[in-house]
């Protein structure tokens, strides 16, 4: 290829981009530009605000669930790099065979007083079907894989990508999942 076309090629490109890449962006708002109410609690935290730029595993969470033991390694894993830009972030869900509690203040006490759950935990949402929250819909497109039952984690890193995802049976401290929330760790926070 000559230079003239290779200018040719970069100019179309670049003409490309600008009409088209503006308007894919735009349809393309970030996974954590949303709010949800903290459990039992009344004002909706913006993920986004709150989170932006920091490591988050996602979490559906059900208190009556033979994985509900998990809460103790999300919780230790929350607390061994939440000063290094990292949080669990957990949503309850009875989706699966309702094994979560109705009432909020009943997951709450729940989760505090059982296993000293002191990460995030927001307010009980459907992680599948129809009527999925935003949230779990826009990780099960990015990752192709919704949640099979309950403790289905995400991680999402610094740039609010998906990074990785793991089924239930895969334990929040799992080799695999600390190195890669070790790894996301790594990259540089964005700037505000």
């Amino acid at each position: 290829m000559d230079a003239l076309s290779k200018y040719v090629v970069s100019i179309v490109c670049t003409a490309f981009l600008m009409l088209f890449g503006a308007s894919v962006v735009a349809a393309d708002p970030s996974l954590l530009a949303r709010s949800y109410r903290p459990l039992a609690g009344q004002a909706p935290v913006n993920l986004q605000q709150t989170y932006g730029g920091e490591v988050l595993l996602v979490v559906n969470t059900a208190s009556k669930c033979g994985f509900t033991p998990q809460f103790e390694a999300l919780e230790a894993l929350h607390a061994r790099y939440r000063d290094q830009g990292f949080a669990v972030l957990g949503f309850p869900s009875g989706d699966f065979r309702d094994q979560e509690f109705e009432d909020e203040e009943a997951i709450r006490e729940f989760c505090t007083l059982t296993y000293g759950v002191r990460f995030p935990m927001f307010e009980k949402v459907h992680v599948v079907g129809p009527d999925a929250t935003g949230l779990y819909r826009d990780l099960a497109a990015a990752t192709d894989a919704a949640p099979q039952w309950n403790f289905h984690k995400y991680l999402i890193g610094r740039d609010g990508r998906v990074l990785a995802n793991w089924g239930s049976r895969t334990v929040p401290d799992a080799p695999e999942v600390v190195a890669a929330i070790e790894r996301a760790l790594r990259a540089p926070r964005p700037p505000r």
